[in-house]
Parts: structure tokens; C-alpha cells; sequence
């Protein structure tokens, strides 16, 4: 994506058209400028219920991959909102709450596949901005920093950086196995059915509990009838089925509302995506429609 993005030729291209090519995810920014709104907004929140005083210092736990989110929550800190710590959560792909412990990145590791695929990322795209920010916006750094990545697969930065990166962040990892126990934990102990990436940063942030001082207020991140099935094995192992009767048998146990958005799906018809292979985007923006590849082996998401 980031080559596509950074193709000089392909965007003059794309410009004799008065097209561009951007990304919905969190490699664009704007994708991070509403999110420095959840906050600012969960801050109010807390002292409008007496549970602050304006002006205390709060803790953040976001789970991340790509470190969009919790790069949003550093803009708001810097914004002047009143942050003590931020509480990176990963899932077993632990790259970045590894980077963050030890000033080493280096995805030269096995890439496995969780309960919470949002989070199975082994390169974190806006570590890169943060990395700016923290070396004092050095951009030849920096730069070297993502060729040693791109060559070796890794990188090191020195003790000075990560002393100034863990002034601000934490991070914890919890595999498949801790996901499903925080599930489990919270359902019962709280009665909160929660998704398997929330899950990630619930456990996170309980074993980095000693760590932390003051108020933590940990981000959910989807419906936890986005993954039935990883919800269902860790709350009701008992209930079987595809993924919908999954969704309508954990809402009738616990209780817990399923969306109607989700809930509906099945009777919606079914429609075949446009799907490009990376080597095939190129020549695809250079036409204004595009063959529909019915292949799903051949995808853009391979």
C-alpha cells in the first residue's frame, strides 16, 4: 500500500484524471484526527462523574497493530489533554509491545494468526510518525530507521529514544489463551461481553495494573458479535453453529443485544467484491472501470 501510495508516476498519472489514491486505514491521518476525539470525550466523561478532578492525570489502555489509535490518544496528550501513561496492548503479535520494552523492532518472527485479526500486524505503519515525534521530527533518522526495516527486518533505537518513548507508553501482550480468560473474567465479574481485541487490552492492562496509578480507562474496539466465535468458546462453549446462530444464541444467553446491522446479514443478498491483486492496481487506475476477479485465492488481501 505504501508503495502504491508513494508511486510519483502513478500519481501524475492518476492527476491527468483529477483522481488520487488514498487509504482508509489508519496509514492516512484523517483515519486519526476523529479518533483524538474519544479522549477528550472519555476525559469529560469522567469528570463530569466526580470520578476526576479537571486536571488529573489519567491512564490510557488502547489495543493496537498498527498504533493508529493509541497514536491519536499522543495527539491529544499533546494537545494538553491530562495523560499519565498509555497501555499498548497487543495479541501475540507482540512487535510492538516488544519494540516498546526493549528499543528493539524486529519482525524477523513467526506472523500468527488470532482470535483478533485487526491486531495480526508485524510492521506498525504509525510507529513511524511517532518515532518523528519523539526524535525531535529527525526525518534522516527516521529514515534510516524504516531502510533498516526494509532490508534487515529490524531495527534498534538508542537508549536516549526509548527512555523518551516509555515515558509515555507501556505495553503488555496477551496470546490467545489470556484473550479468552479476559473475555471469561470480565463477563463474569462485570457482566460486560467483550470483543477478543478489547480483550487483549483488558488483560494488558491487568497484569501492567501495578505499574499504572490513578484512573485507567481501557478503549473497546468492536461488537463482540463481530466474533461469535471466539466470544461463544470463551463465555458459552456449550453453543454451536455457524457464525449467526452463534450471534442469536450469545444474545438470547447473555442477555446482551446483538446490532441490527450485524444481525441481518444473513438475509442480505450476496455480492461478488472488485478484487486486484497488488501487481494489477496500477494498471487498473489507469481505466475507469474495472473486471470484477471472482477468484478469491487471487486477492488483494492474500
Amino acid at each position: 500500500m505504501k508503495q502504491i501510495l508513494n508511486d510519483r508516476q502513478l500519481a501524475a498519472t492518476l492527476r491527468q484524471s483529477d483522481s488520487s489514491v488514498t487509504a482508509a486505514n489508519s496509514i492516512n491521518v484523517g483515519r486519526l484526527i476523529p479518533q483524538v476525539v474519544y479522549y477528550f470525550a472519555a476525559y469529560r466523561q469522567l469528570v463530569d462523574r466526580d470520578a476526576i478532578r479537571a486536571g488529573e492525570l489519567i491512564n490510557f489502555t488502547v489495543p493496537t497493530g498498527n498504533f493508529g489509535d493509541v497514536l491519536a490518544g499522543y495527539y491529544a496528550k499533546m494537545m494538553g489533554l491530562p495523560v499519565a501513561k498509555f497501555v499498548v496492548a497487543t495479541n501475540a503479535n507482540s512487535v510492538v509491545a516488544d519494540f516498546l520494552q526493549t528499543g528493539r523492532y524486529d519482525r524477523n518472527r513467526p506472523f500468527l494468526k488470532t482470535v483478533a485479526p485487526s491486531m495480526d500486524i508485524q510492521v506498525s505503519s504509525n510507529l513511524e510518525r511517532l518515532l518523528y515525534y519523539k526524535s525531535g521530527g529527525d526525518t534522516d533518522l527516521v529514515t534510516r530507521l524504516m531502510a533498516n526495516l526494509d532490508r534487515d527486518g529490524a531495527y534498534t533505537v538508542s537508549p536516549e529514544l526509548l527512555a523518551s518513548l516509555q515515558n509515555d507508553f507501556v505495553a503488555a501482550s496477551a496470546d490467545d489463551e489470556a484473550v479468552e480468560d479476559a473475555i471469561r473474567d470480565a463477563y463474569q465479574q462485570h457482566g460486560y461481553l467483550m470483543d477478543p481485541h478489547t480483550a487483549a487490552g483488558y488483560a494488558a492492562q491487568q497484569s501492567l495494573a501495578g505499574n499504572l496509578s490513578g484512573v485507567t480507562v481501557l478503549l473497546s474496539t468492536a461488537s463482540p458479535y463481530k466474533f461469535p466465535r471466539a466470544v461463544a468458546a470463551a463465555v458459552a462453549p456449550e453453543l454451536h453453529g455457524d457464525d449467526f446462530d452463534l450471534m442469536r444464541q450469545l444474545a438470547a444467553k447473555t442477555g446482551v443485544p446483538n446490532p441490527n446491522n450485524l444481525g441481518h446479514l444473513d438475509r442480505l443478498p450476496a455480492r461478488v467484491p472488485v478484487r486486484l491483486t497488488p501487481d494489477a492496481m496500477q494498471h487498473s487506475s489507469n481505466n475507469r472501470h474495472c473486471k470484477t476477479n471472482t477468484n478469491p485465492r487471487r486477492s488483494v488481501y492474500d
